[in-house]
């Protein structure tokens, strides 16, 4: 049996990753701060709470990470911990940078340090690419990151390539564009779209609030996701992957097609908030998802339509 060790397996994409490594046979652990007294509602909804073992640690303290492997001998690593809101990053951008990079950072050196067989996977992010402009990002499209997220997001992708390079580890980035899910907390423009819809449309007097919604965005469906990640690790080679469907849209577009989900006219409910809008924000962003088809045999199933409508039904898989 295979083991796995996810760090930040309470969010979105560790909680998927979780309940599809388990179907494949995996023995599953995840890390959190303080794994007594972490909320694990999405792993709860998922019916996998009792499945995986959580282990306490702090990714910023290195001996504690290394203990921690020796102790699990994990197979794979998936690094998903850290902030995954670019507006948190903004309030706290000293405790997002230093997250996201040392807990990356202390991951790769523990494994050089115990043992480079060990398979290692870190979520990077689009927004590592900056503003683009119509520009199709592909895998060697410069970094020209935009917010305290980005930053440590870039700092952390170059890392694994740095350790990759130079100690022949099995290290790979999967720079993932936007991907979606019920399992998404309200602070996502998304989850927060579809919830005020929902409450307009049982007749709760609610206004829509939002700041630009002409941003462009490549919006895909998060449990398919998890999917490519383990694939990574399963090819041939380490090597990054840009995570997309390829299809980008406006945020109002988004807008529009929930609220049509609900017959509902958005242009009564949707408000714009100026101070909502952040000079550096991404205008628009594009993936080229080709190379993972390629190399890997994936391609997103689902688009934007397909996220809405699952995400205003319900669906958690």
């Amino acid at each position: 049996m295979k083991r796995a060790l996810i760090c930040g397996i309470s969010g979105q994409d560790g909680s998927y990753l979780a309940k599809f490594l388990l179907q494949k046979g995996y023995e599953v652990f995840g890390t959190s701060r303080s794994a007594s007294a972490s909320s694990y509602n999405n792993l709860k909804l998922l019916g996998i709470d009792d499945s995986v073992e959580i282990v306490s640690v702090s990714l910023n303290d290195l001996k504690a990470v290394i203990k921690l492997i020796e102790k699990i001998t994990p197979n794979e690593i998936y690094n998903l911990s850290g902030p995954s809101s670019v507006s948190f990053s903004y309030e706290n951008p000293e405790e997002a940078i230093k997250s996201l990079v040392l807990g990356t950072l202390n991951l790769l050196e523990a494994i050089r340090l115990v043992s480079n067989k060990i398979r290692f996977y870190n979520a990077s992010s689009s927004e590592c690419f900056g503003d683009l402009g119509s520009d199709v990002a592909i895998e060697s499209s410069p970094l020209n990151p935009k917010s305290p997220y980005a930053v440590g997001k870039s700092a952390a992708h170059l890392a694994v390539i740095n350790y990759r390079n130079s100690y022949d580890m099995f290290a790979c980035n999967g720079i993932l564009f936007n991907h979606e899910s019920n399992l998404r907390p309200t602070f996502f423009v998304t989850q927060k779209i579809v919830q005020t819809a929902n409450k307009i449309a049982n007749k709760e007097k609610l206004k829509l609030i939002l700041g630009n919604t002409n941003i462009i965005r490549d919006w895909g469906w998060g449990p398919e996701y998890v999917e490519v990640m383990w694939l990574m690790l399963r090819s041939k080679n380490a090597d990054d992957y840009i995570i997309g469907t390829g299809r980008s849209v406006s945020l109002l577009y988004f807008v529009e097609a929930v609220f049509n989900f609900y017959n509902l006219d958005w242009q009564k409910y949707l408000e714009i908030d100026p101070t909502l809008i952040r000079l550096s924000d991404i205008k628009e962003n594009y993936a080229n998802p080709r190379k993972a088809e390629i190399n890997l045999g994936w391609k997103a199933r689902y688009d934007v339509d397909d996220v809405v409508r699952f995400m205003c039904q319900g669906f958690k898989f």
